[in-house]
């Protein structure tokens, strides 16, 4: 949404917002509603960036995403669990150096508390499997212990984020998994703005 093509009477008239009027803060809901519900689309184009994008693995980053969540989903995992399976590292392009973060806040609105945990856990715990190759600990993920989705992040890992590197692995398009993501992300359940993103 570009303000340049909003007209006057569709924006704020505040310059602080302490100077802001219950008709301001009509107009900014309503803004926010629209731009809320194209979350979906965004994600879905800001994941396509992953596409051959290799960083020296056996697959790109879309087809390990890919991968992992057709692993997951074949396995039977409800759908906020197949999506997070989905956008697990789509914060690589922007988080080099914390990309578990910037997925799990992504998902947080709309996921459980252990999907949300798993998300930006799962670099300690798939640290496991090649850690100790790069001069690291692998055994990091027992500073994890105890907490009570331990072994569901351990369970991610193994079954489906480091088993999902296979070139000769058929998984689903992309597009089998873009109405699962729509689904997943149409509501909040777990945000201060769920109410404003609320239909009117």
């Amino acid at each position: 949404m570009n303000i340049d093509t909003l007209a006057p009477e569709e924006r704020a008239k505040f310059t602080a917002m302490t100077n802001g009027t219950q008709e301001d803060w009509a107009i900014i809901a309503g803004q926010y509603r629209e731009f809320a519900h194209g979350l979906a689309d965004r994600v879905l184009a800001h994941l396509r960036l992953l596409d051959g994008d290799f960083g020296g693995f056996p697959i790109d980053r879309l087809q390990h995403s890919l991968q992992t969540a057709t692993r997951a989903h074949r396995d039977g995992r409800d759908e906020p669990y197949v999506v997070m399976a989905l956008l697990h590292d789509i914060g690589d392009t922007l988080g080099s150096y914390n990309h578990p973060d910037v997925s799990a806040a992504i998902l947080k609105p709309f996921v459980s508390e252990e999907v949300h945990w798993i998300c930006a856990n799962h670099g300690a715990f798939q640290g496991y499997y090649y850690f100790h190759f790069i001069g690291g600990d692998r055994d990091v993920r027992e500073n994890f212990r105890s907490s009570p989705h331990f072994d569901a992040c351990a369970e991610f890992c193994e079954k489906y984020d480091q088993a999902a590197f296979d070139p000769d692995y058929e998984s689903e398009p992309l597009a089998f998994f873009e109405p699962m993501v729509r689904r997943v992300m149409a509501r909040p359940i777990n945000s201060m703005y769920a109410k404003v993103a609320e239909p009117v």
